[in-house]
């Protein structure tokens, strides 16, 4: 009932700001092109509320009797555009307060972008919002547009709004905002809402998530991303939108600021702290693009489409090349073209002319274009075909209807074949084009979901349509690492027998404080013996000369002990020495790289890679936040590129994954329970041979960065 509560406070709040029925423009004036714009484009989404433009001298502005204060309009008012210099906007909000004014947008700059005094005025800014309980958007951001409620306050020229919105765009930078409602309106995507947060001294963008989430109008949010400030926030209003079934596109930009620990830990310097936003989005099901033409297109097709019940397409056109081209293209996307079944091929046959040869892709051939119910057939009957979740058709809708009808008469037969199938349908471009208000007013009264992001473009998407479609996303907990730092022995067999103590598979070993100790240890593993450092000082043993390898009989080790401890004190005088780790020695196999790290933002994440060159050179790693399934292990290995090397390559071993799986799952848990001060625990390498999976060697580093084991 208390989260309830809170919920519903916050959304009550944003909706007096979202959408307001009575608007004061304060510091209007006829010169400013900011003034002139919002007014105009108040005007142009048809705003039925009061408007009052707010200027010390009175006097009309924008042809409306001005207001010489907030005060002096003498009625309530929603929300206020603020377009007045930082040095007086203290002085404002009091004013905004006394009028019950219930939201605030601030177009004014001079804040935390100028930095670290612009940040003081905009702490102070908060504050004095806070007290007076008004919401703000912003400061130095360009407003908001809702389209569905024809309400903007948007600062710069804006279009009018178009009938039947489902998209809705949030953007921490106004101008990539305006760029994108510029883009969407090109593609004839009708907005339900654009929102710009700017500094986010208040209003930030997990709030304008959230809020959207809870409006019916928007079925997919759009979202260009710098940073995340409140990650806890963040989470919680992507859970929103999923609970809503509406998907979360984001574009982002840079990385994470990481924390200098972690950038120590070789697990950070391996993955990059991009790589834990990608683990992330998985996480939560949020859709990840890299563009903005990526962005607006596969938010408006997965918002219009909607969840399929299968990840595979069924692709029509009336051009064989093209199919040709789809094919390269859904292998990059990753996108199921799948092979149709025998029946399906079969009734194709009977539907299309004898020259086709039924695919998928399908050339429907020449005869479409003298037979356009070839289409609607075609697509009935292929959306029956069991591996299929969607069907689409390729074909350009027109910038003008032409004389004789012919480009109605091929939509209006993708529309009887959308509304005969039994999947969703799509028609998209052949190429990338801008679409009409003509073309979309046929496509729409055709009942047919049309784009006009071209095959490259349409068919990313889809991939990501499908992805979607099939995420199970999880509820992130921020608080995953416990606060305690439990005892750990010194050294790497100290994480060893840690990790044992976990259920980590680790190899056999002991310290040994003398050369009998280390000749004692090795007989009891019936084969040759590996002799290390063992020194909490010491994390890179190799580089000392502090490791021997096949070490057989009882004078090679003895002979080994001592040759190590004598290179070691050598070269590093001052370090701690605990004795030499004996163990058996392994050959073969595959070594596997699994690291954790700390996010500053997102908490521990793990990474598991091939070992040697491929993460060393190549970084061939994959990453999750924790904690992880055995699934979820599994499915990491498979995203490596060297992932063959795990299946018996040139006649090895194949590695036994689920089991590998499981030691993964081990290790990060084990990491977890090491408490909030571990930077990283690593495994390098963990041997997978056949059955038999063994850390050989382990790596903590502490937050304090006083500990090295």
């Amino acid at each position: 009932m208390h989260q309830d509560a809170d919920l519903q406070g916050r959304l009550q709040s944003l909706d007096r700001l979202f959408r307001p029925r009575s608007i004061a423009l304060v510091g209007a004036s006829d010169r400013s092109i900011w003034s002139v714009s919002a007014f105009d484009n108040l005007k142009r989404a048809g705003f039925t509320g009061r408007v009052v433009p707010v200027n010390p001298k009175g006097g009309v502005i924008h042809g409306v009797e001005a207001a010489t204060s907030i005060g002096a309009i003498g009625e309530p008012i929603d929300a206020a555009l603020l377009m007045v210099p930082e040095a007086v906007m203290h002085d404002t909000l009091h004013d905004l307060k006394a009028a019950g004014v219930g939201g605030a947008v601030i177009l004014s700059a001079g804040f935390a972008e100028t930095g670290e005094e612009g940040v003081q005025r905009q702490a102070a800014l908060s504050a004095t919002a806070r007290e007076a309980g008004i919401r703000i958007l912003g400061p130095n951001c360009l407003g908001f547009a809702n389209m569905a409620d024809g309400a903007p306050i948007w600062t710069t020229p804006l279009r009018r709004p178009m009938p039947n919105p489902t998209l809705a765009v949030v953007s921490q930078s106004g101008a990539l905002a305006s760029q994108m409602e510029q883009f969407a309106y090109q593609q004839r995507i009708a907005l339900t809402h654009m929102i710009s947060t700017g500094n986010e001294a208040d209003v930030t963008i997990a709030d304008a998530i959230e809020y959207l989430a809870h409006r019916s109008e928007a079925r997919a949010i759009a979202l260009f991303l710098e940073t995340v400030r409140n990650p806890a926030a963040f989470a919680r209003a992507v859970e929103a939108a999923n609970a809503a079934g509406k998907a979360v596109v984001v574009l982002k930009v840079g990385t994470s600021e990481a924390a200098a620990a972690a950038a120590q830990a070789h697990t950070g310097s391996l993955v990059g702290d991009d790589r834990v936003f990608d683990a992330l989005c998985r996480r939560l099901g949020v859709v990840r693009v890299k563009s903005l033409e990526e962005l607006v297109v596969t938010a408006d097709i997965i918002g219009r489409i909607g969840k399929v019940e299968r990840p595979g397409l069924a692709m029509m056109a009336m051009s064989g090349g093209l199919c040709e081209i789809a094919v390269d293209q859904a292998e990059v996307d990753d996108l199921p073209l799948p092979a149709l079944a025998p029946e399906t091929l079969a009734a194709l046959r009977e539907a299309l002319p004898s020259y086709a040869t039924p695919n998928n892709p399908l050339d429907t051939t020449g005869a479409a274009m003298t037979q356009p119910n070839l289409i609607a057939e075609a697509m009935r009957i292929v959306s029956n075909d069991p591996a299929i979740g969607l069907v689409s058709f390729v074909f350009d809708a027109p910038a003008k209807a032409d004389a004789r009808g012919f480009a109605a008469r091929f939509i209006d037969a993708v529309g009887q074949g959308i509304a005969k199938a039994a999947t969703p349908g799509l028609m998209f471009s052949h190429t990338f084009s801008p679409v009409s208000g003509e073309g979309r007013g046929m496509a729409d009264a055709a009942g047919v979901a049309y784009s006009g992001g071209g095959l490259r473009h349409a068919l990313t998407a889809i991939s990501h349509l499908f992805r979607w479609s099939e995420a199970q996303p999880q509820a992130l907990d921020l608080n995953r690492a416990s606060g305690v730092r439990p005892q750990i022995g010194d050294g790497e067999r100290g994480v060893l027998d840690y990790l044992a103590s976990h259920g980590v598979p680790v190899i056999p070993g002991a310290v040994a404080t003398s050369a009998d100790e280390a000749v004692e240890t090795a007989r009891g593993f019936g084969g040759p013996a590996v002799l290390k450092i063992a020194s909490p000082d010491i994390p890179h043993k190799t580089e000392v000369g502090g490791v021997a390898l096949r070490l057989s009989g009882d004078e090679a080790v003895a002979q080994a002990y001592a040759d190590i401890r004598a290179r070691v004190e050598a070269a590093k005088p001052e370090a701690r020495i605990d004795g030499v780790i004996v163990s058996p020695m392994r050959s073969g196999g595959v070594e596997l790289f699994v690291g954790t790290l700390k996010d500053p933002q997102w908490g521990p994440a793990i990474a598991v890679g091939l070992g040697g060159v491929f993460v060393e050179a190549l970084k061939d790693t994959s990453l999750r936040l924790l904690p992880i399934t055995e699934a979820d292990a599994l499915e990491m290995m498979d995203e490596l590129r060297g992932k063959a090397l795990l299946d018996g390559f040139r006649g090895a071993a194949a590695v036994d994954r689920a089991a590998a799986a499981r030691a993964i799952v081990a290790i990060g848990d084990a990491a977890l329970a090491l408490g909030s001060d571990l930077v990283s625990l690593e495994v390098n390498p963990l041997l997978a041979d056949g059955e038999r999976i063994e850390a050989l060697d382990g790596l903590v580093i502490w937050e304090d960065n006083d500990e090295h084991a």
